[in-house]
C-alpha cells in the first residue's frame, strides 16, 4: 500500500481528503533532534490506482513514486521511503522499497496465469516475502491474522517453487481435504495428493503432498526420508512444544524452504515463539537458553530495551499483518470456507446410516419427504459431532473433523481477545459447543435459542454487546438470524450448512450492521464428501434466489428416484 500524508509550516498536517482509507502509521519524520518516528495520520491507496490518483499538491515523494513504475531508474527522496524498522533505529531503504514494489508488481503479473486467485496488494507482497525470506534464511513465519489468506498466500508460493521438486504441506488432520480442494480451485497447474500414511505416491516437480500432523507423527520417517522443495507447516502452534513426537518428526524433514503459517506464533509464553523459529530457520535461533537470556528473562522483567530488541530479532524473518494494517485492500465481509474433513468414526458411522436408510427404503408421496429429511437430519448430525447419533458423548475433541476446526477458531479468538458469534441449526450441537467453551477454554458461552422467553434473549444480547461480555456467543440459526444487533464480534462461524444462503447472510449480519467499526470475517464450515458439499454447491449456484427454501431443498431431493438420492448422500469429492 501507498500511504499519502502531509506536511504544512509546523510540520505534519492531517491525511490527504477524500482518498483512500484514513489509517494512523508510524513514519520516520524530522524534530528538532534530527528525525524522529511519529504516528502519523495517512490515506491508503492500493498500488493500482497510485500512478493516476488526482491530488491537489502531489509533492517530490508523489512524483518520484509515479516514475517507479517505469523502467527508469529513480532516486527516492528520504520522505518517499520513512518507514522505520521494527526497533525504530533504521530507515527502510530505498533500495529496498523499490524492489518490494516491482517484485510484488512483477509477481502478480507473473501469478494472473496460473493462480486462479484475484490477489489483494498485501497477499501479493506476503508471496514475494516468502520468496525473498526464504531464499535469505531458509525459512520463514507468516502470522497474519486469521482471515487475511494465509493458504492462498502459501498456494501462491508452492506455485512459484513448481519446477524445483515436489513439496509437502503438513496441517491439521481435519483441513487435509481443505488444503487439497484449495490447491485444485487456485493453482490448477500443481498436483495436491492427501497422503494418510503407507508409501508415499510417485512425487515428482509440481507435486504437493499434504498429510495431517497424526499422520507425521506416525509416519515421519517415511517423510524425512524423502528431499523436499518446500515443507508448510499451517497451524504451526500445534508444533510449540519441541519435546513431543510430533515436533521432532517435523524437525526431521529436509526441506530447501521451510514455512510456518500461524495467526498465533506466541500463544502463552515466549518460549513457543522460540520453538516456532527454531523449526524454520534453527541456524538462526539454535539455542533456547540464549534466547531465554537475551530476550524471555529480560522481558519478563519489564524491559523495553528487550522488546524492540525481539521484535528487531525477528523482523526478517516473520511477517504479522492485522486486518487493521490492511484495511484498505479489504471488502467490509470477509468470507472463508473451509472443507473440514470427517474423522474414521464420522466416516462409518456416516455410511452405516446410509446403507440403513437405503434397506429401509424411502417410500413414496408424503411418506417420502418425511423420510428424506429424518435421514437428511442424522446424516448432518453425524457431519457436526458423531455422538449426536450415537448418544457417546464423554470424548468431544478428536472425533469430529468440523468440531475440531471451529474448536481452534475458538481458542484462537479467545487467546487474542476476538470475541465471536457461533451460528448452528441444531439445539444440541449448540449445547455441545457450549460444554466445549467451559471445559476446554474455561469461559461460560451463552446459548441464544428458540427456548428462550423474550426477557432471557435481551439479558444475553446485553451481557454480550458490553465492552466485559462473554467472548463466544453460541446462537440458533433460526432462533437468532434476525432483528439483533451484535456488533461486539467481528467474527462470525458458521458451523452447518442448509439450504438458503439467505438465511445464513441474514444471520452474518447480526455483526455486519450499523455500529461495525471493524472487518467481518465470516467463516463457513463444510463436512468434506459429505450431502454438506452439495449443500454448498447450490449456495454457490442459486445463491442470488430469495426464494430457495429449507423445504424446497428437501422437496427437491425427496423428487429424486433412490439411485440419484444415494448419489447424492454417499460420500465422495466433489458432491
Amino acid at each position: 500500500m501507498f500511504a499519502l500524508w502531509t506536511w504544512g509550516a509546523l510540520g505534519p498536517g492531517a491525511a490527504p481528503s477524500d482518498i483512500g482509507e484514513r489509517e494512523t502509521i508510524d513514519l520516520v519524520v524530522p524534530s528538532a533532534e534530527g528525525l524522529e518516528v511519529r504516528e502519523l495520520e495517512c490515506a491508503l491507496v492500493e498500488p493500482e490506482g497510485f500512478p493516476a490518483l488526482t491530488l491537489p499538491k502531489p509533492g517530490p515523494s508523489v512524483r518520484v513514486w509515479r516514475a517507479a513504475f517505469g523502467e527508469a531508474p529513480v532516486a527516492l527522496p528520504t520522505a518517499a521511503h520513512a518507514v522505520p524498522n521494527a526497533a525504530g533505529s533504521a530507515v527502510v531503504s530505498a533500495t529496498r522499497a523499490l524492489r518490494v514494489l516491482r517484485d510484488t508488481m512483477a509477481l502478480s503479473g507473473e501469478l494472473r496465469s496460473t493462480l486462479k486467485a484475484e490477489l489483494r496488494p498485501y497477499q501479493a507482497r506476503g508471496i514475494t516475502w516468502l520468496h525473498e525470506t526464504t531464499a535469505a534464511h531458509g525459512g520463514a513465519v507468516l502470522a497474519d491474522e486469521m482471515g487475511l489468506g494465509k493458504t492462498v498466500q502459501a498456494i501462491g508460493f508452492l506455485l512459484g517453487r513448481i519446477t524445483l521438486g515436489p513439496q509437502v504441506v503438513v496441517c491439521p488432520t481435519s483441513l487435509v481435504g481443505n488444503w487439497v480442494h484449495e490447491i485444485e480451485r487456485f493453482a490448477p497447474g500443481l498436483r495436491a495428493l492427501a497422503w494418510r500414511g503407507g508409501q508415499l505416491p510417485e512425487m515428482g516437480a509440481g507435486t504437493v503432498v499434504v498429510t495431517g500432523y497424526p499422520t507425521l507423527r506416525g509416519h515421519g520417517p517415511a517423510l524425512a526420508g524423502s528431499h523436499w522443495a518446500t515443507v508448510v507447516f499451517d497451524e504451526a502452534q500445534v508444533l510449540k512444544n519441541p519435546r513431543t513426537q510430533v515436533s521432532k518428526a517435523a524437525r526431521a524433514i529436509t526441506a530447501d524452504a521451510r514455512v510456518a503459517l500461524t495467526g498465533t506464533p506466541m500463544e502463552n509464553h515466549l518460549e513457543e515463539l522460540w520453538a516456532l523459529l527454531n523449526l524454520v530457520v534453527p541456524q538462526e535461533f539454535t539455542h533456547k537458553a540464549q534466547f531465554r537470556r537475551r530476550f524471555v528473562r529480560p522481558i519478563e522483567e519489564g524491559s523495553a530495551d528487550a522488546v524492540i530488541r525481539l521484535r528487531d530479532t525477528l523482523e526478517p524473518v516473520l511477517l504479522a499483518r492485522r486486518k487493521s494494517q490492511v484495511a484498505a485492500s479489504l471488502p467490509p465481509k470477509i468470507h472463508m470456507d473451509l472443507v473440514c474433513d470427517l474423522s474414521a468414526e464420522q466416516e462409518k458411522l456416516y455410511d452405516q446410516l446410509l446403507d440403513r436408510a437405503e434397506a429401509e427404503g424411502f417410500g413414496s408421496g408424503a411418506q417420502r419427504h418425511t423420510r428424506v429429511l429424518a435421514v437428511l437430519t442424522e446424516l448432518k448430525q453425524v457431519c457436526n459431532h458423531p455422538g449426536l447419533v450415537t448418544g457417546e458423548l464423554d470424548e468431544l475433541v478428536g472425533r469430529s473433523g468440523k468440531f475440531d476446526v471451529a474448536a481452534d477458531i475458538l481458542a484462537n479468538n479467545v487467546e487474542v481477545g476476538a470475541p465471536t458469534l457461533v451460528f448452528t441449526q441444531y439445539r444440541r450441537t449448540g449445547e455441545l459447543l457450549v460444554r466445549y467453551c467451559a471445559e476446554e477454554l474455561g469461559i461460560t458461552a451463552p446459548f441464544f435459542h428458540g427456548g428462550l422467553n423474550q426477557d432471557e434473549r435481551g439479558e444475553i444480547v446485553t451481557r454480550f454487546q458490553s465492552p466485559d461480555g462473554p467472548p463466544v456467543l453460541i446462537l440458533s440459526l433460526r432462533a437468532a438470524g434476525t432483528g439483533l444487533t451484535l456488533t461486539r464480534a467481528a467474527d462470525v462461524i458458521h458451523f452447518d450448512r442448509w439450504w438458503n444462503p439467505a438465511v445464513e447472510a441474514q444471520a452474518s449480519d447480526r455483526a455486519h450492521r450499523i455500529g461495525q467499526t471493524r472487518m467481518v470475517t465470516v467463516t463457513t464450515l463444510t463436512s468434506g464428501t459429505t450431502i454438506e458439499e452439495h449443500i454448498a454447491g447450490m449456495h454457490d449456484r442459486k445463491s442470488a434466489l430469495t426464494d430457495l427454501t429449507d423445504a424446497a431443498g428437501v422437496a427437491g431431493l425427496a423428487r429424486l428416484d433412490d439411485d440419484r438420492l444415494m448419489e447424492l448422500l454417499r460420500r465422495k469429492r466433489g458432491n
